[in-house]
């Protein structure tokens, strides 16, 4: 195992040194598919429902002349269709999802090169640089802080993207790098050496060491910025690359677009299922049904028709037949459900960016689908985890009702979240576990 897999070491200010690890750039991708891998990879996905992979099995069976009694166009035409939707659909769902990296890609950046700050786009930023970051801006990568405009080198960031946390963290530089300040020189001439663990996902650990000038230092997760995060009520701040692009921890933790399957999907493909179950069971009893009749009557329809072949072998008449009902009664299995689907989910992808009661006035943000295949799970939801009530209320509560020993404050006509207690020592006590609680 290479030594970069076990931890990494980081230069300041010298490319050329970082290079030699082959560290990834800080170009993000959260797109599934490219020009050359969307048709293999979207074919995959969509024949893993089970209405598109029997109806491939039925195309190939039509293919079948000694058992083929309909032509392969009226099975070709309905699955190419809803195919071809299908594919337009998703193209146009990860269209967005290039567009979205694009738009983060190309976000500017003061980066220091050669002695001088420039802007840089945020996929050209490499490890080991070092960036300026200033009050309401995004962090670009995974930064350890070297100075800040705060006294002691502290500096305050919002870390919602993360862990959805909108109170503010404090985040502080090391003595001996905070001594840098804002002075450009003395930041291009800094090269230190940090040597540190790999990349993973925690949000809340690092371990490493900081070597310069002839002296080490200990570096933790108060000593890094996370990129995701936002700085605030700090003036500015600078900070050297540590991780970039997809070995960030924000990254990290967003894992691999990967196919998702709504409750109806699975829905539709357990009743495909059994719909062929009885369509099989169809074909069996009329299989048998053909070799009893060819054993029993066929013969006197070969001598009728001056047939030359030797005598049929009725069980293998059977088996050919059981093929040919199953093409024959293909349409008990409904490929135009999948058909209509597709068209009420892209519809309602539009209902729900029309919605004005969807609309947050407050930020003039309306409401947006990203992908038209999960529409229908939207609300249904079983379980909410909270660490507490904020995260759900934003700590905006209205008076409504409650008990104070015995005497009932509020309005009357109000079911909302009735607390009741006891007043004693100009403190509220909960009564007892039974009569507390919200209704």
């Amino acid at each position: 195992m290479s030594l970069c897999k076990v931890e990494r070491t980081v230069k300041a200010n010298d490319r050329e040194y970082n290079e030699k690890f082959q560290y990834a750039d800080n170009r993000i991708h959260t797109s599934k598919y490219n020009v050359l891998t969307f048709l293999p990879i979207n074919l995959f996905e969509q024949f893993q429902r089970v209405a598109n992979a029997y109806f491939l099995f039925l195309l190939i069976l039509q293919l079948i002349p000694e058992i083929s009694s309909l032509t392969w166009f009226t099975t070709i035409v309905p699955l190419v269709l809803v195919i071809t939707m299908t594919a337009v659909k998703d193209a146009t769902d990860d269209y967005f999802r290039h567009k979205s990296d694009n738009q983060v890609n190309n976000r500017l950046s003061e980066v220091l090169i050669n002695s001088k700050l420039q802007n840089e786009k945020w996929m050209n930023v490499k490890v080991g640089d070092i960036v300026k970051l200033e009050n309401n801006q995004f962090v670009a990568a995974d930064l350890l802080l070297l100075s800040s405009s705060e006294p002691h080198s502290l500096c305050y960031i919002e870390t919602a993207e993360l862990d959805g946390e909108t109170n503010l963290k404090v985040r502080h530089a090391l003595s001996v790098t905070s001594e840098l300040g804002a002075d450009i020189n003395r930041l291009a001439k800094f090269d230190g050496i940090v040597v540190c663990e790999a990349p993973n996902n925690k949000l809340d650990k690092f371990m490493g060491v900081l070597s310069w000038k002839d002296s080490k230092h200990s570096l933790n997760n108060e000593n890094i910025i996370l990129r995701g995060c936002i700085l605030r009520n700090t003036s500015w701040c600078f900070g050297m690359v540590i991780f970039a692009g997809p070995d960030t921890k924000l990254i990290q933790n967003s894992g691999k677009t990967k196919l998702k399957r709504t409750s109806i999907d699975r829905l539709l493909n357990t009743l495909v299922l059994w719909i062929f179950g009885f369509l099989v069971c169809l074909g069996i009893i009329l299989a048998i049904g053909n070799s009893i009749w060819e054993n029993q009557v066929g013969d006197q329809f070969r001598t009728f028709l001056f047939w030359k072949e030797g005598r049929k072998n009725p069980v293998f008449s059977g088996f050919l037949t059981f093929w040919s009902y199953i093409i024959i009664l293909n349409t008990v299995v409904p490929i135009s459900l999948y058909v209509s689907m597709e068209v009420i989910r892209l519809g309602h992808s539009y209902f729900i960016n029309w919605d004005r009661r969807m609309y947050y006035s407050g930020k003039s943000t309306p409401a947006e689908a990203r992908t038209t295949t999960l529409n229908e799970e939207l609300g249904q939801i079983e379980y909410i985890f909270s660490d507490k009530t904020g995260t759900l209320t934003q700590n905006i509560m209205t008076f409504k009702k409650c008990s104070i020993n015995g005497k009932i404050y509020g309005k009357r006509n109000s079911f909302s979240f009735l607390l009741v207690c006891i007043c004693k020592n100009s403190q509220f006590i909960p009564k007892n576990s039974h009569s507390t609680g919200l209704l």
